[in-house]
């Protein structure tokens, strides 16, 4: 049984956000040589390029229970590393690809009124709050994210209503973000309502990473509230092994016993989880915590995210290698959002890898249309 954990919202508030606090909770720690650490010095070089973190590019947040997974005992250095390499800003991230985007999924143009985003017939996408736990250097929405648009105004979510009302098609609703269990119970509680008031049988996703970065957000009000509806699915976000924590399987385990079903996407990160070994890993103890590896996903081609996304040609190869290690119920979908709107596909099936030549792959997108991925 969850304790009746009132303290998540400080906990939130209190989340590290500069170099000194950084710097101040890593001594903590007693981590050594703090400011060699290379995820740290690499902050100072972003903070210096970017002094006053500019809304330009994505902020940095850290809640502390997160910072603490990348030294808890018996930690391997990878371990510590792959943590930190998601939580931590590079000052590489203001080097941008010329293939990459700040729009990297082409959501804009499939927008038909604020905060909403309706790319495929069937489901569609409510963008709740720009607010996380931690903003992970992975983000593919940094355009978004972190970017003071604050949570869902009643006005926008009465527009998104009467959408979704209009348009029967809509089977599934994924609320995201940002991290939509970043707001209140109230505030989420009535974005779910006011869906379910226009179609009572909608699919409803809840995709959050606040069970991995601030476990203490799962509280036994939030559960008790959460199992009273019908057709609600948790999507949670773990990446390492590092991250499947005590904490983390205790949340989870009281989603499960709300009657929420939870899945989990991944994406291949350098540094973080690249090795068909470590993932094995990652899939089989989320297994036996009860939530299902849903998606591994290819990283997208976001503005200033190309030192941690794992070469295509690598990457296939380590799922090649990981479907010979884990049993089916293990294995995630490998999954590829092509650049520029061209969809969700997956690999080996479900795609037509049209062609390659040095630099790219040829994909045919769900639109029917041909789109480009690099290969390196």
């Amino acid at each position: 049984m969850l304790k009746d954990n009132s303290d998540w919202k400080k906990a939130l508030q209190n989340r590290i956000d500069d170099l000194s606090g950084l710097i101040d909770a890593l001594k903590e720690y007693e981590s050594g040589s703090i400011e060699a650490f290379s995820p740290v010095s690499e902050f100072k070089g972003w903070l210096a390029e970017n002094p006053e973190r500019g809304r330009s590019h994505l902020p940095f947040a850290v809640t502390r229970y997160y910072l603490g997974l990348a030294f808890r005992a018996g930690l391997q250095e990878a371990d510590r590393l792959a943590v930190m390499r998601q939580a931590i800003p590079s000052k590489r991230e203001f080097s941008t690809a010329a293939y990459e985007l700040k729009d990297p999924l082409g959501e804009t143009k499939y927008s038909p009124c604020s905060r909403f985003i309706h790319r495929y017939p069937d489901r569609a996408l409510i963008l709740t709050a720009d607010s996380c736990g931690v903003f992970c250097r992975h983000c593919f929405r940094r355009e978004f994210s972190g970017q003071l648009s604050g949570a869902l105004k009643p006005a926008e979510l009465k527009t998104i209503c009467e959408y979704i009302a209009a348009h029967s098609e809509i089977g599934e609703i994924l609320l995201s973000g940002g991290d939509p269990m970043t707001l209140s119970d109230e505030k989420l509680f009535e974005i779910i309502n006011s869906i379910k008031a226009v179609r009572p049988g909608m699919i409803i996703r809840l995709c959050s990473r606040m069970p991995v970065v601030l476990p203490s957000r799962i509280t036994p009000k939030f559960t008790t509230m959460l199992s009273s509806f019908s057709g609600i699915w948790m999507v949670t976000h773990f990446n390492t092994a590092a991250e499947v924590t005590a904490e983390a399987a205790a949340a989870v385990k009281e989603m499960i016993k709300a009657g929420v079903p939870v899945l989990n996407q991944t994406v291949l990160l350098c540094g973080v989880n690249d090795s068909p070994e470590h993932l094995a890993s990652l899939f089989r103890m989320l297994l036996a915590a009860g939530v299902k590896p849903y998606y591994l996903f290819q990283g997208d081609l976001a503005a200033g995210t190309s030192h941690l996304r794992v070469p295509l040609k690598k990457s296939l190869q380590i799922v090649a290698e990981l479907r010979t290690m884990v049993s089916g119920m293990a294995m995630p979908k490998f999954a590829v959002d092509l650049p520029g709107g061209g969809g969700k596909v997956t690999l080996p099936d479900g795609c037509e890898i049209i062609r390659k030549d040095d630099n790219y792959y040829y994909f045919r997108g769900t639109d029917d249309r041909e789109y480009s991925y690099p290969a390196d």
